[in-house]
């Protein structure tokens, strides 16, 4: 968060017609990605509507993955006794990966899936919205708006489970690769991690997107 407050703040501090080098390059990612989400919303006016929410998803996931891969996160820690004298030691790491930990993307998926809500309601209103979920119109209705209520909640659950899977998974192949060859083979596994890292960066923030773009999306049963 303190690299992402600064960085803000030497991009927006008194921005110029004519760019500098640093406010030029933010400003050609920051049309690409708005791009990218006008063809996903169909609409650039609608995609610059949601694009600071889901464009902050994507930031924030993509630091927090890459600064998971620095030396040291996860393979600098202390032993501690486990409970039980059978159980001997553990090792407990002082910084790890942000996303490794399943409590941080349940609370980035609970964000997602709140915002989401919100912005629907603000498209199509309250009653309409709800309407998807809860309908009294017909048998068939009330249980399309069942199963609707529980694909709400398997988004949360596809979200933090697919994020903290494959950053966990990350970590512990990095992890590993470091204490068997400290030297060369962490190298390629480094630069896959980074890849992968955007991907996962990008993935969470377009179907956030999607999942926006339907929930503004006025549906009848």
């Amino acid at each position: 968060m303190a690299i992402l407050f600064v960085v803000g703040l030497m991009v927006g501090y008194r921005p110029t017609l004519i760019p500098g080098r640093l406010q030029n390059a933010f400003e050609m990612i920051i049309d690409t990605m708005l791009n990218f989400f006008a063809e996903i919303m169909g609409s650039r006016k609608e995609a610059e509507k949601v694009f600071p929410i889901v464009f902050t998803f994507f930031i924030f996931i993509l630091l927090s993955n890459w600064l998971g891969i620095l030396p040291g996160i996860g393979a600098i820690g202390f032993e501690e006794t486990a409970e039980g004298a059978e159980h001997g030691t553990k090792f407990i790491p002082l910084l790890r990966s942000s996303y490794s930990d399943l409590n941080m993307t349940l609370a980035l998926a609970i964000c997602s899936l709140v915002i989401t809500h919100i912005i629907g309601i603000s498209a199509i209103g309250i009653g309409k919205h709800i309407g998807k979920f809860i309908s009294f119109k017909s048998p068939m209705a009330f249980f399309v708006g069942i199963l609707e209520t529980i694909a709400e909640v398997a988004k949360i659950l596809s979200f933090s489970f697919r994020l903290f899977g494959n950053v966990f998974a990350g970590e512990v192949l990095l992890t590993v690769m470091l204490f068997l060859m400290p030297y060369i083979a962490p190298a390629p596994f480094l630069g896959m991690e980074l890849f992968v890292g955007f991907i996962q960066a990008l993935v969470f923030s377009m179907l956030t997107l999607v999942f926006i773009k339907v929930a503004m999306m006025q549906t009848e049963h």
